[in-house]
């Protein structure tokens, strides 16, 4: 499919691999895959215009990418104002984090706070010029699980900071799902 034939789809499935989200562009290096473009998602510019997109998916791949800083400055670049990314990794205490030697970041629940002015740590580290508002971080989200792990996603979800700093290191969560919205 050419890139001008997808013109009126307004959703991006980045690093798609082979399983494309339905009614999205997907983009990925692999030309093995379900991309309708092939990029390098670590080369900017990304080949979409400004404000292209209402929503970007991104699904376990930023955690293999080597400018996160970058990445997201290019996701903002290509949303439209108040288009939605959802960003899943793996939970940096999560053994899925470190198996795949091709990880280079790890992600806590507040990795993403960097890009929400309204978050503290924004205004002492002013890394980025994109800004997103963090709706919500949700462990586990698509990860089904027992009685016990329920209980501690539960307890994550509820107040995720309290979960990273007394049970996090005696019952890890697998992933964190992050839903940003583009502030332009």
């Amino acid at each position: 499919m050419m890139i001008d034939d997808l013109s009126a789809l307004r959703v991006l499935d980045f690093g798609c691999g082979t399983r494309k989200r339905k009614g999205a562009i997907g983009i990925d290096i692999n030309p093995r895959t379900d991309a309708d473009v092939i990029h390098d998602l670590g080369k900017f510019p990304y080949p979409f215009d400004d404000n292209r997109f209402e929503e970007v998916y991104v699904d376990n791949v930023i955690e293999h990418l080597d400018d996160v800083v970058g990445t997201m400055e290019e996701i903002y670049r290509i949303l439209q104002n108040g288009g939605l990314v959802k960003i899943m990794v793996p939970y940096f205490r999560s053994r899925w984090a470190f198996i795949d030697p091709t990880h280079r970041h790890f992600f806590t629940s507040d990795s993403f706070a960097y890009f929400d002015p309204a978050s503290p740590i924004s205004q002492i580290y002013p890394y980025s010029t994109a800004r997103f508002t963090v709706e919500r971080v949700v462990f586990n989200e698509d990860i089904a699980s027992g009685p016990t792990k329920r209980l501690i996603k539960w307890i994550a979800n509820r107040w995720p900071n309290r979960y990273e700093r007394f049970l996090g290191h005696l019952i890890p969560m697998d992933s964190l799902s992050f839903y940003l919205r583009a502030q332009k």
